[in-house]
């Protein structure tokens, strides 16, 4: 009896373990499939795989062969939508010309050109919160991420034009000072710890754990995206304009649950698009597939 179970405790033991190698087969052979142009079982084998069971360089991986396959196949706009998550997932990633033909490379160049202005865009924003929070280390970190997005080929064109043409000095500016006050911080003092109060018998009490809310700065979260979210008109007789900078929260449904504005574009207009904001509705932002609370802070230019 005790020789069967110790062969059912290794079959189980063995099991567990290869889950993850399992994982990582299927992905390889995924490749093996596509490099054999066996496209329609590659994509099936791709569909099936689970993003929670791969780190963020594994689901991009997964999200890059899929737009290879579909691209193969013919199926032009549910690539883009898998090129759309590998560039929210990593901006700057593009595929080298000597692992894909011409056609796939200007698939990816042609979303990363039209995605890369917003997340820049938000990135900034976030960058710039966290550095008036004086959390210097996430702001360095991201200002140095919009810096690097700004020298992007893809961009090139379009970042000498307004607003990112702003942007490039302000977010070199605004990394160099983050670096150097991250790196002049003082070390928190640690005062002796108080003698603990004798313990008092209460009712335990199990607390409700609010949703996380999750931003620019958690890079394993895939950003929402806007499906309404129209500016109103700002009025022809308000002379002062400045670039607002506004955060949303959106919930797990794709609403907006707040509203808030951190750079005013003008005072009298600023109420307007607030209100306006509360109405706009979005994809929600997703963590491993599901649905997550998202703070997205964005900047606002308005134009006459």
């Amino acid at each position: 009896m005790k020789h069967c179970l110790d062969i059912v405790l290794a079959v189980l033991v063995a099991s567990l373990v290869s889950i993850p190698m399992r994982a990582a087969d299927s992905l390889s052979a995924a490749r093996d499939l596509y490099a054999a142009a066996e496209y329609e079982d590659a994509l099936a084998l791709l569909n099936r795989l689970q993003p929670g069971n791969h780190d963020p360089d594994e689901r991009r991986t997964i999200e890059q062969y899929r737009a290879y396959c579909l691209l193969a196949l013919g199926r032009p706009a549910d690539a883009e939508q898998a090129i759309a998550a590998v560039v929210m997932a990593t901006p700057l990633y593009k595929p080298s010309g000597a692992d894909v033909s011409p056609r796939v490379r200007s698939a990816f160049t042609d979303v990363r050109r039209r995605m890369l202005p917003a997340i820049i865009q938000e990135k900034y924003a976030a960058a710039k919160v966290a550095f008036d929070r004086k959390n210097f280390a996430v702001a360095a970190t991201v200002f140095t991420e919009v810096v690097d997005a700004i020298a992007d080929p893809d961009v090139a064109d379009i970042v000498k034009q307004p607003p990112l043409s702003d942007l490039r000095v302000l977010a070199a500016g605004f990394r160099d000072l983050s670096v150097s006050a991250a790196a002049s911080a003082p070390l928190p003092a640690h005062p002796p710890e108080p003698a603990a109060p004798p313990a008092v018998a209460r009712p335990l009490v199990t607390p409700i754990a609010s949703p996380r809310t999750y931003a620019a700065t958690d890079a394993r979260v895939t950003p929402p995206v806007a499906v309404r979210q129209s500016l109103p008109p700002f009025p022809v007789q308000l002379q002062t304009i400045g670039r607002g900078v506004l955060e949303l929260v959106i919930d797990e449904r794709g609403a907006v649950e707040s509203a808030v504005m951190h750079e005013s574009v003008n005072p009298r207009y600023d109420d307007q698009l607030v209100a306006a904001a509360r109405k706009w509705q979005y994809q929600p932002a997703t963590l491993d597939g599901t649905p997550v609370k998202y703070r997205k802070m964005l900047q606002v230019d308005v134009k006459r």
